[in-house]
């Protein structure tokens, strides 16, 4: 698998929120849930996001926005004051308190203040950090933004988003994820996301090294083994990987282990030493060490967070 496909490769839904939202002028939504990650494609009207410390961007027919949490944002006309707030569970209310889910319901995943009104979005969001990569996410802004989008993904969400089959869920959480990698595909490829990825991917040096990085976590890397594999001196790789990917080849495989060992924590199913293994430490012990040293918590305590 090629480096940001590695990346990418992180989100798997499961049971997230999607909502279609239809709204007609004044209109503004403050959402303070708290969702690590969140997905609006704009079908129709102009819409604005917009953060508390005055960071706003406005959203067109056929754009898609990726919005990293946790920060609270409020989406909306751009104009008009919040009437409705979204918190944690995805809990909607009036600036009273008052439950407002039922009062703006519109039918089949359908919420507005109009079923007619000029302005629809498609909003999914991720319900846990746990279902979304640790190093995708540390690569986002807190706001992407591609536009004019034409895939035909998003014609396929606006139209199973309405619908009401069995397995819908699980058909729903795959788009959601496919509109997310698609997207994001773009998004790191332009020269707007100031991305070194794509450049370090394709230089015949770090582009091998990362490759071996990423396909085999669970090896005992050196920076000299790089090197040699690489068919380069050690003093050669260690520059040219730090000029294009920004960290050196150590600090390097150490974030992409213990990245992927959240992903395999968050699923629940492995114990801590087969983990372990799987990302290249000797034990529990020694891969609760570095991932408390690096994320600040224990991989038990970051599972049960998780879990709560």
């Amino acid at each position: 698998m090629d480096v940001l496909g590695s990346v990418l490769n992180g989100p798997r839904a499961q049971n997230a929120f999607l909502l279609r939202v239809v709204m007609s002028p004044p209109w503004s939504v403050r959402v303070e849930d708290q969702a690590p990650l969140t997905v609006v494609v704009t079908v129709s009207g102009i819409a604005t996001i917009a953060f508390d410390d005055g960071e706003q961007s406005a959203v067109h027919p056929g754009d898609v926005a990726i919005i990293r949490g946790p920060d609270p944002y409020t989406f909306g006309d751009g104009t008009s004051e919040a009437t409705a707030i979204i918190e944690e569970g995805q809990r909607c209310v009036s600036d009273d308190g008052a439950e407002l889910i039922d009062e703006m319901c519109l039918g089949v995943r359908s919420w507005g203040n109009s079923a007619d009104g000029e302005s629809v979005s498609l909003v999914g969001s991720y319900g846990v950090a746990g279902e979304v990569s640790a190093r995708l996410l540390s690569a986002l802004p807190r706001l992407v933004i591609v536009q004019n989008n034409s895939s035909p993904l998003l014609d396929l969400l606006g139209t199973e988003i309405l619908r009401d089959s069995p397995g819908q869920e699980v058909m729903l959480d795959r788009l959601l994820d496919l509109v997310l990698i698609d997207s994001l595909r773009s998004w790191f490829a332009s020269a707007e996301s100031g991305s070194n990825w794509i450049a370090a991917e394709t230089d015949p040096i770090v582009g091998r090294a990362l490759t071996l990085i990423h396909n085999n976590p669970e090896h005992p890397w050196t920076v000299a083994g790089l090197a040699t594999r690489c068919a380069v001196s050690r003093a050669v790789l260690a520059k040219r990987f730090t000029e294009l990917v920004g960290e050196s080849p150590m600090a390097y495989v150490t974030d992409w282990r213990l990245s992927m060992a959240a992903d395999l924590i968050a699923g629940g199913d492995l114990t801590l030493d087969t983990v372990a293994a799987q990302v290249g430490y000797s034990g529990a012990y020694a891969l609760s060490s570095a991932f408390k040293r690096v994320r600040g918590v224990s991989p038990r305590d970051y599972r049960r967070s998780l879990a709560g």
